[in-house]
């Protein structure tokens, strides 16, 4: 199944394109320019948006909240900053700074900054073979 954005053409500020290959280019991102929060919804950047692979910026204010939900893809979520709870199936987890937290295809998952906190998560789609 294809991974599909919600995302409608936003560009995002490369720190600098590095050449890895013949014409293969990669982009080097500055998280700490692209985190940016908005005080009535989720702040959400897009830093790639590839079939086999799709990387998302969730910035969240204390109290904010993203509703557990499914969804046919494999799932990474890694805390940049701040402090959390993150649901997967039935379980509550309590996660910081530099916590990795996957998640199997359908199986619900969400996380909200409910500990007095802001909460920044990368999120690392990818899809199921």
């Amino acid at each position: 199944m294809p991974v599909r954005s919600n995302y409608i053409g936003r560009r995002i500020r490369v720190r600098k394109k590095v050449n890895i290959s013949e014409g293969v280019e990669m982009a080097i991102l500055d998280l700490k320019k692209l985190i940016k929060f908005h005080p009535d919804k989720i702040s959400r950047e897009m830093l790639d948006d590839k079939p086999e692979m799709r990387i998302a910026l969730m910035c969240l204010e204390p109290g904010q909240k993203l509703e557990p939900h499914k969804a046919p893809l494999r799932l990474l979520m890694y805390v940049v900053e701040g402090k959390g709870t993150f649901t997967v199936g039935d379980e509550r987890i309590e996660a910081d700074e530099k916590t990795c937290i996957p998640c199997d295809p359908m199986v619900p998952h969400g996380f909200s900054a409910d500990k007095g906190e802001r909460l920044v998560v990368m999120a690392i789609v990818t899809p199921v073979e």
